[in-house]
């Protein structure tokens, strides 16, 4: 990680979230991690805009360092932590850039318009059929979770190593670190319904980028769909990534967000 990025915390909702920043009086990007994430996950984009941009890495609450409250983790609940965030580091028109849960938020944050945005870029963002969402929720993946904080992390490391051997070890020791820190409170998150994303998608009023894998959450026929319900959305698809694109294929990532960031400067 770049020694000259500094932390912080802010007060919120009655939540401390602690941030990451590049820093640097340039336009603000704040980068939302998904779920078992953390603001530092980001690491590798953040290397690839901090010369153009001021990027600003929160942790979500019950997540890396900031607070754990005991509920308060639906997307409402995630939402106006990222609203009260922007304006309590009086961030103007940031970019909000979203990953998985993270995109989810930022196409709320987006929608409610509270705050002002110059644009939204939503990586495979979790929107979920109600069917999906269901299936998700009766899942085990909260219980996978319960066993994994009784790991220790060189264990959690190599387990993950030997998952996604392609993912460098960087960003495996950064989710190892970020998933031991997130609380199980977090999970609440998954408990349906979530946000209509039609309705959150049609009320978007800034351009918007969404950006899909191979193997995504929001597959293409979503997408173009995405597309004709706001004209401001248009997508573009990296191969040989997941559902973890920032870790699949941070470099390309990297170049497509780039991109789209200089067009609205």
């Amino acid at each position: 990680m770049t020694t000259t990025w500094s932390s912080g915390d802010c007060e919120t909702n009655g939540v401390s979230t602690h941030y990451l920043r590049t820093g640097g009086g340039k336009p603000a990007v704040v980068l939302l991690h998904g779920l078992m994430g953390s603001g530092a996950c980001w690491s590798p984009l953040a290397r690839a805009l901090e010369e153009e941009f001021d990027v600003v890495m929160p942790d979500a609450r019950g997540h890396g360092g900031s607070s754990a409250p005991s509920h308060g983790y639906r997307y409402d609940d995630l939402a106006g932590d990222v609203e009260g965030f922007v304006h309590g580091l009086q961030l103007a028109r940031p970019v909000l850039v979203g990953h998985s849960m993270g995109g989810m938020t930022a196409a709320l944050v987006a929608s409610r318009g509270r705050e002002p945005l110059r644009g939204l870029v939503l990586v495979d963002p979790t929107f979920l059929s109600p069917a999906r969402q269901r299936e998700v929720q009766e899942s085990d993946v909260a219980e996978q979770h319960r066993q994994v904080l009784l790991l220790r992390k060189a264990d959690l490391v190599a387990r993950a190593r030997a998952r996604s051997p392609h993912r460098s070890p960087e960003i495996v020791e950064l989710q190892a670190e970020a998933r031991l820190r997130t609380s199980m409170g977090a999970f609440e998150v998954l408990a349906p319904p979530n946000p209509a994303y039609r309705d959150l998608v049609r009320a978007i009023d800034v351009p918007t980028l969404l950006v899909i894998g191979d193997d995504p959450v929001v597959t293409p026929e979503m997408a173009t769909e995405l597309c004709s319900i706001n004209r401001r959305v248009r997508v573009e698809q990296i191969d040989d990534a997941g559902h973890g694109l920032p870790f699949d294929q941070p470099d390309r990532l990297a170049a497509v967000v780039l991109s789209f960031l200089r067009e609205l400067l």
